[in-house]
């Protein structure tokens, strides 16, 4: 007779992640196979990775890494948990840096600028929080409910959501451009 013990899947999961692109492949890695097993929707579970990556990007290019080590030797903290109402909370901690995280309004040939965007986009909410040492933590609420039939459904006016710059088309007359060809 075998006895089968369940085991209980951790709802939370905090690590070290070094300050640069190195870890972010194995902590997107770790938090989709512990969501997965933790029965997140899969769609819940894309943006999550996503957020992450983003957060995490985000540390490794404008934040500093945590306690005195110099850029690129230390680490930054990557933390998610489903709490127990069912609310999906991501966190990246860095060491500060010289700004402050903001959505910005890049061009349309930029190649960056646009990840606080999306996370604005697919999230419930996001926030900055300091503390006395320095650190800084951006979080973000991926979905108020994993637990929802609707959790993780892509909103209909994501693409609205997502902010793109403006821009101004001039006032173009061809009607003279032909003239000539008659």
């Amino acid at each position: 007779m075998a006895l089968v013990v369940a085991q209980e899947v951790p709802t939370s999961s905090s690590m070290a992640v070094p300050h640069g692109p190195a870890g972010v492949g194995e902590a997107r890695h770790r938090m989709r196979v512990q969501l997965r097993r933790g029965g997140v929707a899969e769609s819940v579970i894309d943006d999550a990775v996503l957020i992450l990556s983003e957060l995490l990007s985000n540390a490794c290019k404008h934040g500093r890494p945590l306690g005195d080590a110099l850029a690129g030797d230390g680490d930054v903290r990557a933390a998610w948990r489903v709490d127990a109402g069912g609310r999906l909370t991501v966190e990246v901690t860095d060491g500060g840096g010289p700004t402050r995280p903001a959505p910005a309004t890049p061009s349309v040939t930029a190649h960056g600028g646009r990840g606080l965007n999306i996370i604005t986009a697919l999230a419930d909410d996001w926030g900055v929080r300091d503390d006395a040492r320095g650190e800084v933590t951006v979080w973000v609420i991926v979905h108020a409910d994993v637990h929802d039939p609707d959790a993780g459904c892509r909103r209909d006016d994501f693409a609205t959501r997502v902010v793109a710059p403006s821009v101004a088309i001039p006032d173009l007359d061809f009607s003279d451009a032909f003239d000539d060809l008659d």
